[in-house]
């Protein structure tokens, strides 16, 4: 037979999944595997689930997702963090972060383009990286200065291939929030060699030390692009 796609085929399982489905062999185990509580999702979520499907609420959305939705979501954000998104044409409902960065890298990048990509990291990262055709490029970060992302040490993976930088924060799995210092070194340095941002902010709320900054609200000039949680959008 003829050989599937090179691309997938290298990509290994994740590690993580392989600890869930031993977890969900065993009894009287909680699993940490996948960032789940010991607890199911609270009642009245459930009941709004069921409503819903009672209504008849079953048919397709708009591509971006129910306008509602987004209008809250956008709100929320300009609430929490000042930060200003257009519910209409910067706001995108995904299932999950995972599935809005692999839209977003399709959407950046072409064949070859280099994503840096600081580690450790979420494992989806390079393997979106990868199926979006690009190739990811590791730079470290160390426990001694918190899992920081160090502007410099960036700056000398860039190459003319660079496109993007991709930045968990706070991070999956270290906790780490990124300092507010060390975004703008990075959007200073997104504005020096024409590169976008990508800020996954998923975890925005689960912070153990320091306080999250949205990459989106940082003063910036309009040629530096950002992305928050996998929407492009250019900064002011």
């Amino acid at each position: 037979m003829k050989p599937l796609n090179s691309v997938i085929a290298a990509c290994p399982p994740s590690g993580i999944r392989r600890f869930f489905d031993i977890a969900a062999e065993m009894d009287d185990v909680i699993s940490l595997g996948v960032g789940e509580p010991d607890f199911v999702t609270p009642w009245r979520v459930r009941e709004a689930g069921i409503y819903a499907l009672e209504q008849g609420y079953t048919t397709y959305t708009s591509n971006a997702g129910l306008p509602k939705l987004r209008d809250l979501i956008c709100a929320d954000l300009a609430k929490r963090y000042g930060a200003d998104y257009d519910p209409g044409s910067e706001c995108l409902i995904t299932t999950g972060v995972s599935e809005g960065l692999d839209l977003a890298l399709r959407v950046l990048l072409n064949p070859g383009d280099e994503v840096i990509v600081p580690e450790p990291c979420y494992v989806a990262y390079e393997p979106c990286v990868a199926f979006a055709g690009g190739t990811p490029v590791r730079v470290p970060t160390r426990w001694e200065d918190g899992f920081a992302v160090d502007a410099d040490v960036v700056a000398a993976a860039i190459t003319p291939r660079t496109k993007a930088i991709l930045i968990g924060s706070p991070a999956n799995p270290t906790g780490a929030v990124q300092p507010r210092a060390a975004l703008e070194a990075l959007v200073r340095l997104a504005e020096e060699h024409d590169l976008y941002l990508i800020s996954d902010e998923i975890y925005d709320r689960l912070t153990y030390g320091g306080s999250h900054t949205c990459l989106g609200t940082l003063p910036a000039p309009a040629t530096a692009r950002c992305c928050w949680a996998g929407s492009p959008r250019p900064t002011r």
